[in-house]
């Protein structure tokens, strides 16, 4: 029984360099563009590339589609929201302006007791029996 024999290395160039011919001579015998089934083949692709691109534009017409629908409800909402704010806001100014004119009546009010009861004192010294000054 022998054993294996390495090969040497013109040996290994020649071996590469047949391997590359026979690629190039398979890939010469298949580009042969004019073959039937090549074409078939071409057009199948062709069809089906042109089939994902219509997919792929129906999905981002639809999602466009989707984000619009929901960018206007947002913005309705808001809206919305806004003129309830608004709304609310105007009806606490009028609350805070109807409070401070009542709160106001009610100092002018404690104000005037005040002097009308200044009033009736002074009144009451002056007509009582010991004179305008009182009792000393």
């Amino acid at each position: 029984m022998t054993s294996f024999q390495h090969p040497d290395f013109d040996e290994r160039l020649s071996a590469a360099a047949s391997a590359k011919q026979a690629v190039l001579e398979r890939f010469r015998a298949k580009a042969n563009r004019n073959d039937p089934d090549s074409l078939k083949k071409q057009a199948e692709r062709l069809e089906i590339a042109q089939a994902r691109d219509a997919r792929i534009a129906a999905r981002k017409a639809a999602k466009d589609a989707q984000e619009a629908a929901e960018r206007a409800a947002r913005e309705a909402k808001e809206a919305a929201e806004r003129t309830e704010r608004e709304e609310r806001e105007a009806r606490e100014r009028v609350e805070a302006a109807a409070w401070k004119e009542a709160l106001e009546e009610e100092k002018k009010a404690q104000r005037d007791a005040r002097y009308a009861a200044r009033k009736a004192r002074k009144l009451e010294r002056l007509n009582s029996p010991f004179g305008k000054y009182g009792r000393r």
